[in-house]
C-alpha cells in the first residue's frame, strides 16, 4: 500500500540518500564547499531521516568526533562511508596511506602468494582504522580492470590489467576488510577500466557486447559477489550494446537484469555520485534520482539537491510509476547490511553506534608500517641503480600533478631535500605553473627556463579524477630523449603511472640511473632516491639549516 503520510514516506525515502560532508568540524574548513553540506544543512538532513554520509578531509581524531556528532543528530543508525581505496590516510591525516592497489598487482606478476597476503593485509589495515574512526562502510575494492593505458581516472587504482589478478586480489582485500566488520563495495559496475574518458567530466561510451563483458570485465564483480561483497557501486558508463540510451547507473537492464538477476547480487546497490558531470550534463537531479531508483539502485549517492531528489522519488512512488515494494526492498537491504556489522535500531537520539574501544592515538600500528614498507620494497623497479653523480650545480626537476600545498610534497618531502645533498637544486613544474614546454616537437623542454647543469628528473603522474586527458599531452618521452642528446639527464624516477614508465624505458639509455615505483608517498620517494644515490648515509641527513623552526 502507498504511504498515505507524505512526511512518513519522505522519511523512509531519505534513508536511501547518502550526502557528502566534511570531516572537519567547522563550515569554514570545508575543502569542497560546492559539494559538502554546511553543519546546519547536514543536521537538518539527519533530522529529516537521511540515512548516510560520505566524508572527506580532516584528521582521524576529527573524523571520530564528527561521526559521533552526526550520529547524535539522527534517530536511526547511519551509514558512514569514504573513498579510502588506498588507506584511511588517503583522505584523513593521521591514518595510514598505502601504495595504490596497482602496486600489489605489480607484485602479483612475480610473487602471487606474497601479493595475495599483502592484499588481505591491505584490507585489514583499512578496515581496522576505518572502524576506529567511526566509518562502517568503505567504498572499495575497485573491481575495474585497467585494460586501457589511456584511462585517465582508474589507472593505478585498479589491482591489475587482467581479470585473474584483479579478481584474486580484490577477493583477498574483501576478506581482510570484512574481518573487521566493515562493509565493502565493489565498483564501478560493470567496469570502468576500458575507457579513455573520466566520468567526473563526461559520460564514457563503451561498445562491448554482453558476451565479452562476461568473459572479462564482469569476472571480478561476479567473484566478489560470490565472496559476499556487501554493496556494488554502479558506474556512469553508457554500454550501447546493452542499453543504448541510459548509463549503467540509470539502466534497469544493467542494474536489475544483469547485476541482480543474472549475477545474483542480493546486497546493496549504490550509485556513483549523481553530482558527477556524466549525469549532471545530461539529466536533472529529479530525473536522475527517479531513474536510478527505478533501475534498481538502493542508495542514491551525493544528489546535488537532497530535497529535490527525495521529493522526486516520493512522487514516483505516490503515482505508482515505481512500485512501493521497491522502497521496502531497499530499506530491508539497508537494515540487513547495518545488522551485519552490529549496528542496532534505536530511538533515543543520544544513543550512538557501538564503537571500537581502541585508543585513537595508536590508530596506526607497527603492522601497518610493515605493510607500507613491504609494498614499497616489493613494487620498486630499479633499471639502473646508479649511483647518480654528485655535482656542484644541478637541477632537481620535479613534475607534480597539482599545485602546492601538496600531500606528497611538503617541507619534509624526500624528493625535495634528498637530491639537494648532492647538488641538485629543486625546480617544480605543474599544470597551473609556468610551462616548461616550448613549441618544438623534437626538443619540447625549454631548458632556458632552468638553471644550468645536469638534471635529476622526478615525474609524479597517476590517474586522478577531473584531469581528463591533459597528462597525455605532456611530451615527457621526447623530453627525455632531448635531455639524453644534450647529455643532461643525471637520473630519473617515475612515481605512479606504469604506462608512462613503459614508454620511457623504450628510449631511456641503460646507463641512466632510473627507477619506477607505483607509490608517491614519502616512503616510496625515500626508497627510490636513496637507491639511486647509493644509499649514502649523508643522503638521509637533513642539513642543519634546511628547516628552521617556526617562531613569531
Amino acid at each position: 500500500m502507498i504511504e498515505k503520510d507524505l512526511v512518513g514516506l519522505k522519511n523512509k525515502v531519505a534513508e536511501l540518500i547518502i550526502v557528502r560532508a566534511s570531516g572537519h568540524a567547522t563550515d569554514s574548513q570545508r575543502e569542497y564547499p560546492q559539494w559538502e553540506l554546511t553543519n546546519l544543512e547536514l543536521r537538518r538532513c539527519m533530522e529529516e531521516g537521511v540515512g548516510g554520509v560520505i566524508l572527506f578531509g580532516g584528521t582521524t581524531i576529527e573524523l571520530e568526533h564528527r561521526t559521533n556528532l552526526i550520529q547524535q543528530w539522527s534517530n536511526k543508525p547511519l551509514l558512514f562511508c569514504a573513498d579510502v581505496e588506498e588507506g584511511i590516510g588517503q583522505r584523513f591525516s593521521g591514518g595510514t596511506t598505502l601504495l595504490p592497489p596497482m602496486s600489489v598487482g605489480q607484485i602479483y606478476k612475480n610473487n602471487p602468494d606474497d601479493a595475495i597476503e599483502l592484499a588481505e593485509n591491505y584490507g585489514r589495515c583499512i578496515g581496522r582504522q576505518a572502524k576506529i574512526c567511526g566509518l562502517n562502510w568503505v567504498l572499495a575494492p575497485v573491481c575495474d580492470i585497467n585494460n586501457n593505458i589511456n584511462n585517465p581516472v582508474i589507472n593505478v587504482r585498479a589491482w591489475g590489467e587482467d581479470s585473474l589478478s584483479v579478481s584474486v586480489l580484490a577477493k583477498a582485500f574483501q576478506r581482510g576488510i570484512s574481518s573487521q566488520k566493515v562493509l565493502t563495495c565493489a565498483k564501478h559496475f560493470p567496469g570502468h577500466g576500458n575507457t579513455s574518458v573520466d566520468s567526473h567530466l563526461q559520460l564514457p561510451i563503451i561498445d562491448s557486447e554482453l558476451s565479452l563483458l562476461k568473459e572479462f570485465e564482469l569476472i571480478p564483480f561476479k567473484d566478489l559477489i560470490d565472496e559476499g561483497v556487501d554493496s556494488v557501486m554502479t558506474g556512469h558508463l553508457l554500454l550501447t550494446n546493452i542499453d543504448a540510451y541510459n548509463p549503467a547507473t540509470l539502466s534497469f537492464s544493467l542494474t536489475t537484469e544483469l547485476l541482480r538477476n543474472q549475477l545474483g547480487f542480493k546486497g546493496l546497490v549504490v550509485t556513483d555520485a549523481l553530482s558527477m558531470k556524466a549525469i549532471t550534463k545530461n539529466y536533472g537531479i529529479e530525473k536522475a534520482s527517479i531513474m536510478a531508483f527505478a533501475a534498481g539502485a538502493d542508495l542514491i549517492l551525493m544528489p546535488s539537491d537532497v530535497e529535490k531528489a527525495i521529493d522526486a522519488i516520493c512522487q514516483a512512488l505516490i503515482s505508482e510509476k515505481i512500485p512501493i515494494q521497491r522502497l521496502q526492498e531497499s530499506l530491508e537491504r539497508r537494515t540487513n547490511a547495518l545488522a551485519k556489522i552490529g549496528a542496532k535500531e534505536f530511538t533515543d537520539k543520544k544513543q550512538q553506534l557501538i564503537r571500537s574501544q581502541l585508543d585513537l592515538s595508536v590508530i596506526e600500528e607497527k603492522e601497518d608500517r610493515r605493510l607500507v614498507n613491504e609494498l614499497v620494497k616489493q613494487s620498486l623497479v630499479i633499471r639502473n641503480p646508479g649511483p647518480v653523480e654528485k655535482v656542484e650545480e644541478g637541477v632537481n626537476l620535479i613534475r607534480i600533478d597539482s599545485i602546492m600545498p601538496n600531500s606528497l610534497l611538503g617541507n619534509k618531502s624526500p624528493s625535495l631535500f634528498l637530491p639537494e645533498n648532492f647538488g641538485y637544486k629543486t625546480t617544480i613544474v605543474h599544470y597551473f605553473g609556468i610551462s616548461p614546454w616550448r613549441n618544438n616537437s623534437d626538443e619540447p623542454l625549454d631548458l632556458d627556463r632552468f638553471q644550468k647543469g645536469p638534471i635529476f628528473l622526478q615525474i609524479f603522474m597517476r590517474g586522478n579524477p577531473f584531469k581528463g586527458t591533459r597528462d597525455n599531452q605532456e611530451p615527457w618521452v621526447k623530453a627525455i630523449q632531448q635531455l639524453q642528446k644534450a647529455q643532461l639527464l643525471a637520473g630519473l624516477v617515475v612515481y605512479g603511472n606504469p604506462y608512462l614508465w613503459q614508454k620511457i624505458i623504450e628510449v631511456l639509455h641503460s646507463s641512466i640511473p632510473s627507477a619506477y615505483t607505483p607509490g608517491q608517498i614519502y616512503e616510496a620517494q625515500t626508497k627510490a632516491i636513496s637507491t639511486l644515490f647509493g644509499n649514502n648515509n649523508s643522503l638521509i641527513s637533513i642539513k642543519d639549516n634546511f628547516f628552521q623552526a617556526f617562531t613569531d
